[in-house]
């Protein structure tokens, strides 16, 4: 992506972004100094990082980022899932498939190892 087809920022987001920067700094160096129960500081870390990602998301990166998730939800929501019958058929043919190749290289394996020790004389 060259810099031409980039969107063009505004002059707030490298603001916002400090701010969003400033605040998860703040949730982590204060969890680490104030001694609260559990629950207040998971409490408090939780709501400083959802502050922090409503910031984030008036970016134009947020804002692109918000657009890719809700793209990507309705793209799984196309997909066809395999039923309970299929997924297990299909992972009982990469089951044997492994088996089988797994056979085939230990008995490669057995067979370069004779026809080395018998080259070089070492019986191994």
């Amino acid at each position: 992506m060259n810099a031409a087809s980039e969107t063009p920022k505004s002059g707030f987001d490298v603001i916002k972004w400090l701010l969003v920067f400033v605040i998860l700094s703040l949730a982590v160096v204060g969890n680490y100094i104030y001694e609260l129960g559990a629950l207040e500081r998971a409490i408090a870390v939780v709501v400083l990082v959802i502050i922090a990602g409503v910031i984030a998301g008036q970016t134009d990166k947020g804002r692109t980022f918000i657009n890719f998730a809700k793209e990507s939800r309705t793209e799984v929501r196309k997909v066809v899932w395999p039923t309970r019958q299929e997924t297990m058929q299909t992972t009982l043919v990469v089951l044997v498939a492994t088996i089988i190749m797994g056979l085939i290289l230990w008995g490669l394996d057995a067979i370069l190892l004779r026809v080395v020790s018998f080259l070089t004389g070492l019986g191994i």
